[in-house]
Order: C-alpha cells, then structure tokens, then sequence
C-alpha cells in the first residue's frame, strides 16, 4: 500500500490517454473513493456519473468544446473515463462537497497506476439543454450542479515529478 503523501505529491494532471479502456474493478475504486468524500454536515450532496459509453463521452466531449470555441479539440485528451462530478444545488456546501470527491478520485486513479486530470465547464455542460437531457437519460433526478470532470485512463506521456512549491505558500502563527 502507498503512502498517502506520496500519492498526493507525486500526482500530476494528465493530458494524453492511451485508448486502452480502464477495467471497470479500477473504476468502482476511483468511485469508491470518491463516494467516501467528506461532505458539509455529511449532506453527501454529490453524485458522479460515470461514463465509459464512448458516444456519450464524445457527445460529453464535444459539449465541453463546444463551450470554449473550439468544437475541433477533445477536451477530454482521448482518455476513454470521463466521471463527471455534480451536487445538489440546494446544499450550500455543494462546490466544496463536490471537489472533495474530485480529489479523491483523482488521487485513487494516481495510486492505481492510471491518469487523471480535473476538466472544467461541467457547471456550463450541464446547464445546457442537451446536458441536462443527458442526466435525464441517466436517470438522474434533482436540480445538480456540474463541479468537475474526471478524465481517467492510461497514460501516454512522460509524468514530470519535481515540481517545485512557492516560498510562501504556508504562514505559521505560533
């Protein structure tokens, strides 16, 4: 078992997959992981919808293009997962609910050898009409917030591991 600090500071945002699909038992951990997030009052606020449906990805893909002009990039960077975080818009711990499960997946997808990267414009995806047509698909029922998506797969890129932190980034008072 790793070292928890070692995973968080040896993680990096990953942005080229390989289309090699994750095995859905490293999924359900990334899930897993994500489901045990801390959440305001325990509200449990989120919900993750997990795609590994390559058209709903690229539909997902080309909704997320869409919304910055440049309907020609994949946004998502091939990765074939995409988990995209939303929460209750009626807790008003939401946004940081659902950010803690972005972590968490993102860490557990690093621990488990795969890539991870947070892409934004959920909140805009999922205002859209065909955003909240694709939640309706789903099943989901409720009025939700996009926070994140979580492109997960195997990496194809070389992952830079020393990346320094600024000189003040923490202040004592003691």
């Amino acid at each position: 078992m790793q070292d928890i600090l070692d995973v968080i500071v040896s993680r990096r945002s990953i942005k080229k997959f390989k289309p090699q699909m994750v095995e859905k038992e490293k999924i359900e951990k990334i899930l897993k992981a994500g489901m045990y997030a801390p959440s305001g009052m325990n509200k449990q606020s989120p919900i993750i919808l997990a795609v590994t449906n390559k058209d709903v990805r690229d539909k997902l893909s080309k909704l997320c293009a869409s919304l910055r002009n440049d309907p020609t990039f994949d946004p998502f960077y091939g990765a074939p997962v995409v988990l995209t975080v939303l929460a209750d818009k009626s807790v008003f711990t939401n946004v940081y609910d659902g950010s803690c499960v972005m972590e968490n997946m993102l860490l557990e997808a690093h621990s488990l050898g795969l890539g991870a990267c947070w892409i934004h414009r959920a909140k805009e995806m999922f205002e859209t009409k065909e955003g909240k047509q694709i939640l309706k698909d789903a099943g989901v029922v409720g009025d939700f917030e996009g926070i994140g998506n979580c492109v997960v797969g195997y990496p194809d890129m070389q992952i830079v591991n020393d990346l320094k932190r600024k000189d003040n980034y923490v202040y004592f008072i003691e």
